[in-house]
């Protein structure tokens, strides 16, 4: 579950991670009222109005903003909310900006130039071990630092039952280049959004930039956080952090009817039950000159209305030209699924994509026989191979 940048830093600061503060404004008229809040809270004289979208490149779309005076939060809070903002990680129609962030300016001047500094926290799946990732270039892309120069990118790997050690804290900070104050803040810094990491059952903690500010200060500038759903249960309180709105409608639509659901770009939709024969499925449709449109897993209980509630997310995405229904009968008998598919077709009416329908294992005999008996208008495969060739054969 991804999280505005408001929203994370809430989760960070409720740990002891250093923020920049900020009030999250609807319109421009709440914005302003942030930014005396602020002032009066900060002494800040100076705001940053943030869009809050779930992507990342905000600024080089035109939805970070410094805003000099109250005239111009009002007149950049009004701009911003209500944009469609491109960036390079939406598409190309961009997200609509609902609400902004206005936030305190911490680039104030002091004893020392403030420095920018990436951090990031997440697994290391090859090794199990959490890592914390950073460099001392920050506020720029990270993967193109990581292209071009990938001797300025630190990692730091976590043994997970002892958990974050100080020489490790010291380390990290000792390799950004700190010293005196600013090497204790950011020691202090680490530990503590390690602990905010973990505690959190978050899946990632991107920090973009990490700050020190002119008088030592290190805190989070921006924050990418992202949620282990299969954590939640764990934390009620995050539930209601989730922003429909910035999320797909037909995945938002598909989860409340229980369906692993992930859309794609292809042309062929999917029906499966489970990740790994899923991804096969794909890799089939691929190999057979069409492009995957979605990645959908049923479960193991394939009956008559979760084939049709499958049936009809699918056909909401224009762009499937055919629909491959590839099912390994194990612990659900393929008679079942048959019959399942049998009545959701007729029960949905006029189905406009051909269905090529592989049913293997558990009575996949019966099946096929229900299948080919049925008078509809779909084909039957036994082999992976079979499958295949009619998925190109109606494409061609």
């Amino acid at each position: 579950m991804n999280l505005h940048e408001y929203q994370g830093k809430e989760i960070l600061s409720s740990f002891g991670v250093r923020i920049q503060r900020g009030i999250v404004a609807q319109n421009a008229n709440e914005a302003v009222a942030a930014a005396k809040q602020l002032t009066s809270e900060t002494g800040t004289s100076w705001h940053v109005i943030k869009a809050q979208i779930h992507a990342g490149g905000r600024g080089k779309g035109g939805g970070v903003k410094l805003a000099k005076n109250l005239n111009e939060v009002e007149t950049l809070a009004g701009q911003i909310i209500g944009m469609n903002l491109i960036t390079p990680q939406t598409s190309a129609e961009g997200k609509k900006v609902h609400q902004v962030l206005v936030a305190e300016d911490v680039y104030y001047p002091g004893e020392s130039e403030p420095e920018e500094y990436y951090m990031s926290v997440l697994l290391n799946r090859a090794k199990g071990r959490n890592m914390i990732m950073y460099s001392t270039e920050g506020g720029m892309d990270i993967e193109k630092v990581a292209e071009e120069t990938p001797h300025l990118i630190f990692t730091e790997e976590i043994d997970p039952s002892v958990g974050i050690l100080p020489f490790q804290t010291r380390r990290i900070a000792f390799n950004l280049g700190l010293s005196g104050i600013a090497f204790k803040e950011m020691t202090k810094f680490v530990n503590a959004l390690y602990t905010a990491y973990v505690k959190s059952d978050s899946s990632l903690f991107e920090i973009n930039p990490v700050l020190k500010t002119s008088d030592n200060k290190i805190m989070a500038v921006d924050a990418k956080v992202t949620i282990d759903d299969n954590a939640l249960y764990r934390h009620k309180e995050y539930v209601n952090l989730r922003d429909l709105r910035e999320e797909n409608p037909i995945e938002v639509e598909a989860k409340e009817v229980g369906l692993n659901y992930v859309d794609l770009d292809g042309n062929v939709g999917c029906m499966v039950n489970g990740a790994g024969l899923a991804m096969a499925t794909m890799d089939l449709i691929k190999q057979a000159g069409g492009e995957p449109a979605n990645f959908l897993d049923v479960g193991g209980t394939a009956d008559a209305a979760r084939v049709e509630a499958a049936f009809k997310i699918i056909l909401k995405d224009p762009n499937v030209k055919a629909i491959l229904i590839n099912i390994f009968g194990g612990i659900v008998r393929c008679d079942r699924v048959a019959q399942g598919v049998i009545d959701a077709y007729k029960n949905m009416g006029s189905i406009n994509v051909p269905i090529i329908v592989r049913l293997q294992g558990t009575n996949a005999d019966i099946a096929k026989e229900l299948i080919d008996n049925s008078g509809l208008d779909v084909l039957s495969a036994t082999e992976f191979q079979e499958a295949a060739d009619k998925v190109q054969l109606v494409l061609s």
